[in-house]
């Protein structure tokens, strides 16, 4: 750091993204990208005039891809919000709807690690809640607050999914504040709150195109809410960069939810391969958590989490190993296709093997 930084900024902990080695070649299942490429015609729509056209501003009202967004859900364009990756959209909401001294914020101790960084970063009051024994959120906690509540749905990284009941038990249970529920994974098993958005006002439901639309690398997500929590989503993103999205992803955007099907088609083979894959390690004697979501959360009382980790990715597989004291016996295992979901579990079988050996 240097002597120029920002007193209020020195002690922050800034968020830690999967690897991304690059020193040899990975079956990747660290990240929870999905293993399908983009649809035919997102491919088509990044034509070379399109590219030519890249010289100009994107359009900053983003309108193409709000509209197609909205049919696509039910819902009309001002009830839509897109940015640059659903990560755009938590950090603007916790600008919008969190307060260092009025309003603090809620959610799990165990979750997305971004939600804790927002909050050290615009000095928000966070309450962080324990999870139940088997890690699924108890509702109770949640409700009545009068905090700013945020919730990922299905959580990260365990997988486990609340039901739409219980998250309008939530919404119903904190009128005057707002209620986000992050649903990056909710395509591969989990029961969307989309039509909550209907009878509240205070409830944001953020998606992304980077888990089961392919589009990691475009950068893109969405909100959907009431027009007034909107409203206030494009003033924090008009007061800071709104050109925030660029033309070709705008473009790639609108063709991917044009073709939605071709994308929840390749998240029920990911189910599929969901269901191998916990199978296949359960019988090797791990653990997994019942998954939502297109990774899965598992331990072993053979192996520990950070030696399964380490022994993974000498064989050149990346799974994603977490620290904290309460998950470290843990890995996240994003689900790949079905040969990488074989190799994956042969390779286990092999390490476990040679283990018991020594």
């Amino acid at each position: 750091m240097s002597r120029f930084m920002a007193e209020r900024y020195a002690h922050l902990e800034a968020y830690t993204p999967g690897e991304q080695p690059t020193d040899m070649k990975y079956i990747k299942l660290n990240t929870n990208e999905s293993p399908f490429p983009p649809s035919p015609g997102v491919l088509r729509a990044i034509s070379q005039e399109r590219v030519r056209e890249l010289r100009l501003y994107s359009d900053p009202d983003c309108n193409l891809l709000r509209r197609a967004i909205a049919k696509q859900f039910g819902f009309e364009k001002q009830n839509v919000f897109v940015s640059n990756g659903s990560d755009d959209i938590l950090n603007f909401s916790f600008m919008a709807f969190c307060d260092g001294t009025k309003c603090g914020v809620a959610f799990p101790e165990i979750s997305y690690g971004f939600y804790q960084v927002y909050a050290d970063l615009y000095g928000v009051d966070a309450k962080k809640i324990a999870l139940a024994e088997d890690f699924s959120i108890r509702i109770s906690d949640y409700c009545y607050n009068d905090r700013t509540v945020v919730i990922a749905n299905p959580n990260a990284p365990t997988g486990i999914a609340l039901t739409r009941e219980e998250v309008e038990q939530i919404v119903a249970a904190n009128p005057d504040h707002v209620v986000l529920i992050d649903e990056a994974y909710v395509d591969f098993g989990g029961e969307s709150a989309l039509e909550l958005v209907k009878k509240y006002d205070n409830l944001l439901v953020v998606r992304t195109f980077s888990k089961s639309y392919s589009l990691a690398g475009a950068r893109l997500g969405f909100a959907i809410g009431h027009p007034a929590l909107i409203a206030d989503l494009e003033k924090i993103k008009y007061s800071t960069n709104p050109y925030n999205i660029n033309r070709l992803t705008l473009l790639a955007g609108t063709a991917a939810i044009e073709e939605n099907d071709y994308y929840m088609e390749n998240c029920r083979r990911i189910i599929e391969n969901r269901a191998y894959l916990t199978d296949s390690l359960r019988a090797l004697g791990f653990e997994v958590l019942p998954s939502c979501a297109n990774f899965i959360f598992a331990k072993s009382d053979q192996i520990g989490g950070e030696e399964l980790y380490l022994a993974l990715k000498a064989r050149g597989i990346l799974v994603r190993h977490f620290t904290k004291e309460k998950i470290k016996n843990y890995n996240r295992i994003t689900i790949g296709t079905m040969e990488e979901m074989q190799i994956l579990t042969n390779t286990v079988r092999a390490i476990l093997a040679e283990k018991s050996e020594r």
